[in-house]
């Protein structure tokens, strides 16, 4: 692995260690940070009340490269979406109510998007 390419995960790990405590002041319970499977990675799966959360966080230090919620493409939808599925049926959660959300992390300000985009199939 590149020093660059280790630069950016260390640096998104940290990114998605604060959008998961910022995600604990907003009262959601961290399950996992990085779920992998076959299909892809979800940075956090949680829980808020009744749902299951699978959260994507990004993040840029400007908008030169756009808003980081934008990075959340069709493609990435897919991809979420087939991990949480995946997710759900390697832990028997078949009737579980859950939800993508967004965390969008722009210097020090975290917008947080519930509910940003549909199950892709």
């Amino acid at each position: 692995m590149t020093a660059r390419r280790c630069n950016k995960r260390s640096i998104g790990a940290e990114y998605e260690k604060r959008a998961g405590d910022y995600l604990k002041t907003l009262g959601y319970e961290i399950l996992e940070y990085n779920y992998r499977c076959k299909m892809g990675e979800v940075d956090i799966v949680a829980r808020d009340g009744e749902y299951l959360v699978f959260c994507e966080v990004k993040y840029r230090t400007d908008e030169r490269k756009g808003h980081p919620a934008e990075a959340v493409g069709f493609g990435k939808q897919k991809v979420l979406s087939k991990c949480a599925l995946a997710y759900l049926m390697m832990h028997g959660l078949a009737d579980v109510a859950c939800r993508f959300d967004v965390i969008s992390i722009e210097g020090d300000k975290f917008t947080l998007y519930q509910n940003a985009f549909d199950y892709i199939g």
